[in-house]
């Protein structure tokens, strides 16, 4: 296991908890923490895991980018170009990969981390998180695939009103909005996200892979594509050795025992 500066990386069983761990610096993305996201993504990928959690040290789930960082970067622009692509990469294969993702946000995301954020299969927050996009408000654009989920999730007038005007959302609203999956009180939100991520442990990680990559590839098909790949998805899934097992507990009114 590689030792992390900037983030936490524990494994137990099927399930892998990630903290950003930059309190001092309000968690905020620079270069290291974005090179070990990378990483720590690439961990997760395999077969053992079935469960990721992101939460994030201290009062903070993300500030975004680090701007001081940026500031004292000889050349600002390649800077942010490589920790852009390297939270890509990361947020790539968390999308991509089987084990469902479970966003935890403690305390205020914004920019980049409200991107995270909302990348989450399954997003929680406190009661007291606040989400902003801020990237204008600094000269910037968005990144890490906001541009991507938030119109899917919201639609673009919303999209356009969190970009351009950068409006701070509380979780109240991120949750009325459709930003977010629930909402829990403080207190509660490391117990409820272990309970949901033992939820999901318990779960066939070949029938959420499917899901995931159904619904990413849903808004670039046409309804025959989309049905043609559910036809092989469905089909697959009956194979494997969780589908088999499914099938096989349904039938006996038992709980399933998945790989």
């Amino acid at each position: 296991m590689p030792e992390f500066e900037t983030l936490t990386f524990t494994q137990t069983g099927p399930v892998t908890s990630i903290v950003l761990n930059r309190p001092e610096a309000a968690n905020g993305m620079n270069d290291t923490l974005t090179r070990e996201l990378v990483v720590a993504a690439a961990l997760c990928d395999t077969e053992a895991t079935k469960v990721v959690t992101i939460t994030g040290a201290g009062r903070f789930f993300c500030a975004g980018g680090d701007l001081k960082a940026m500031a004292a970067a000889p050349d600002a622009g390649t800077f942010v170009k490589g920790i852009a692509d390297d939270l890509h990469r990361a947020l790539s294969t968390f999308a991509r990969m089987d084990a469902v993702l479970i966003t935890a946000v403690n305390g205020t995301a914004a920019g980049a981390g409200f991107s995270l954020a909302v990348t989450g299969d399954l997003a929680i927050a406190a009661e007291s998180a606040k989400f902003t996009m801020a990237y204008t408000k600094a000269g910037l654009s968005p990144d890490g695939s906001s541009s991507y989920y938030l119109p899917r999730l919201i639609g673009i007038r919303r999209t356009q009103q969190l970009m351009l005007t950068n409006r701070t959302l509380t979780a109240a609203e991120a949750l009325d909005w459709g930003l977010l999956s629930e909402v829990v009180p403080d207190a509660d939100l490391t117990a409820r996200a272990d309970e949901l991520a033992q939820q999901m442990a318990a779960t066939s990680r070949t029938s959420n892979g499917a899901v995931k990559r159904l619904l990413l590839d849903s808004f670039g098909n046409g309804i025959e594509e989309q049905m043609e790949l559910e036809a092989r998805y469905i089909a697959g899934c009956a194979r494997s050795a969780d589908g088999q097992e499914g099938i096989a507990a349904f039938l006996g009114k038992r709980a399933p025992a998945f790989g």
